[in-house]
């Protein structure tokens, strides 16, 4: 049986025109598969999608490290030449990533990532698979 998710690319758009400066935003389940997008094209989504799928597994293991945590990764800010990177966890399974030009508000867009995540949640969940199907 498949799961329909909706298309929740437009419910990125707010977070992305109430912040100068962000360039993109994504969606991806926690094996690195795009869920959806808002400015950027499916090519590089796709390609940030696996490249964070590493980043929560990699947070994930330091997340352990931790003896009274609950060893889960929340989030995870780089900071590069040029701008930032914000991966936060958003649903069961789920996660948001943000591209930023470097002089964007720090505080402004994680409190805009937290309002995202904490609004749309339910539609952030990525459903388990089952024999390499979305259950």
């Amino acid at each position: 049986m498949m799961h329909h998710r909706p298309n929740i690319d437009w419910m990125l758009k707010d977070l992305a025109m109430s912040v100068p400066q962000t360039r993109h935003v994504v969606v991806l389940s926690s094996d690195g598969l795009r869920m959806a997008q808002y400015g950027t094209d499916t090519d590089t989504a796709d390609r940030l999608a696996a490249a964070c799928a590493g980043l929560q597994s990699l947070s994930t293991a330091v997340a352990a490290e931790f003896p009274h945590g609950d060893g889960r990764m929340r989030l995870v800010v780089i900071e590069v030449g040029g701008g930032f990177f914000y991966l936060m966890a958003a649903g069961a399974g789920a996660y948001l990533a943000v591209l930023a030009d470097e002089g964007v508000d720090a505080g402004l867009i994680g409190q805009c990532m937290r309002d995202l995540v904490a609004r749309i949640g339910e539609h952030l969940t990525s459903p388990p698979r089952v024999d390499g199907l979305a259950g």
